[in-house]
């Protein structure tokens, strides 16, 4: 395993251009997805004859085949950009994500549908070559802030997909298909006119395909001094943020009344707070605390935040809480930047392809947790909504005392 030298006369230097580059690539990319977000459910219910708890059997089966090939794929495409470079791993990824948005645009049938998402999920899992190429273009003392904003583009597309997408759905469900479609296209083009290499020929690595497999990847972490306890961190965080998605309708539902045009409204602000954070706070707090103490205060702020969603009494509570919540904004990019520095700047993509990896275990187990959870906590003899957002609070707390533990080791 290489190990990170401070000293490395061949390790990239800060580039601000080549980080809007990548910027706008993860924009385009995230913007393609939220775009199917909301009419993915109504093709799927249009195929399955209209059947809605058909519908929801298929649906778990899309999710979870998605987070799956995300984990399979991620460290393949990351010990792939070690190899080959950043560059043709982003592009090729953009090629496939394209084709595969016209097949899901004329999928004739369900199973068409399914087999253009699992390869969807695949090709996704390139984000984590996005990370890497972050790594690569940035000096460690920057890279909290370069995650940020890379955070900032999910954030932004991931607010502004879903509006479009709703809308373009209302002509026509599978319109909002062709346009994801056009998305990755002018994104493959945008690459390959624009996005320079990031990955020095003097850092890459031999590929091995042993090395590639997800278990590997996950030895890697575990491997490496000074990453399981981060990585564990990451992994905490990640499985937390899966309870908005899973139960925040059902909950907001249940506890306020609120119809969905009013949920959605409440996800936007928390995009849209969550985006200026990684944009605009995280580099600030990163530089005056340092990244361990930003990743301390971000988990802390999460924690409060998803235990206030889940005491709110009121939708004004809950309102309230979205900007105490979105401060957790700061943890993501400060653990991600203590992890880049831990590994040598041949082993980037291998990392975040790992990472990626830690992620889609969390999407596989997380809905399943906090459904489940919420699905308890109303049950006969109990009228505890807010359980399984109180369970995420408590989830963040735990990765905070972890992250002070693993401070202290090192």
């Amino acid at each position: 395993m290489t190990t990170p030298d401070v000293g490395r006369r061949d390790m990239a230097p800060a580039r601000p251009a080549a980080v809007i580059f990548i910027f706008i690539t993860v924009l385009l990319d995230v913007l393609a997805i939220g775009l199917i977000i909301p009419v993915l459910p109504r093709l799927v219910a249009s195929l399955s004859n209209g059947e809605t708890a058909r519908a929801a059997e298929w649906l778990a089966v899309f999710g979870t085949g998605f987070a799956a090939m995300q984990f399979l794929v991620a460290p393949l495409l990351g010990a792939l950009s070690d190899r080959w470079g950043r560059r043709p791993v982003i592009l090729l990824s953009n090629g496939v994500l394209a084709a595969n948005y016209i097949v899901m645009a004329l999928a004739p049938s369900i199973l068409w549908l399914l087999v253009a998402r699992l390869v969807a999920g695949g090709a996704s899992a390139s984000i984590a070559t996005a990370s890497a190429y972050i790594a690569d273009v940035t000096e460690p003392a920057r890279r909290a802030a370069a995650f940020g904003m890379l955070g900032a583009a999910f954030g932004a597309g991931f607010v502004l997909g879903p509006a479009f997408g709703g809308w373009l759905g209302n002509a026509d469900p599978r319109l909002p298909f062709w346009v994801a479609a056009g998305l990755s296209a002018l994104n493959l083009l945008y690459g390959v006119f624009v996005l320079p290499e990031s990955l020095a020929p003097a850092n890459r690595t031999p590929f091995r395909l042993a090395r590639a497999a997800p278990w590997k990847a996950m030895a890697m972490l575990r491997d490496t001094p000074g990453v399981a306890g981060l990585a564990a961190v990451y992994f905490l965080a990640m499985l937390a943020q899966e309870v908005l998605p899973a139960v925040a309708v059902l909950y907001t539902a249940h506890r306020y009344g609120w119809d969905a045009a009013t949920m959605g409204l409440a996800l936007a602000m928390v995009g849209v707070c969550s985006s200026l954070v990684q944009w605009r706070v995280v580099g600030p707090v990163v530089a005056r605390f340092g990244e361990r103490r930003a990743l301390l205060i971000g988990l802390g702020f999460g924690a409060a935040g998803m235990t206030a969603y889940g005491l709110a009494p009121s939708g004004a509570w809950f309102w309230a809480a979205i900007p105490l919540m979105s401060l957790w904004g700061l943890a993501t990019p400060s653990v991600q930047a203590l992890l880049t520095a831990r590994v040598g700047e041949d082993a980037q993509g291998r990392l975040q392809g790992a990472l990626t990896s830690l992620r889609s275990v969390g999407g596989m187990i997380g809905p399943t947790v906090f459904a489940l959870t919420f699905a308890f906590s109303i049950g006969p003899g109990w009228d505890l909504p807010g359980a399984a957002l109180v369970l995420a609070g408590g989830v963040l707390a735990a990765a905070g005392v972890l992250a002070w533990w693993v401070g202290r080791q090192t």
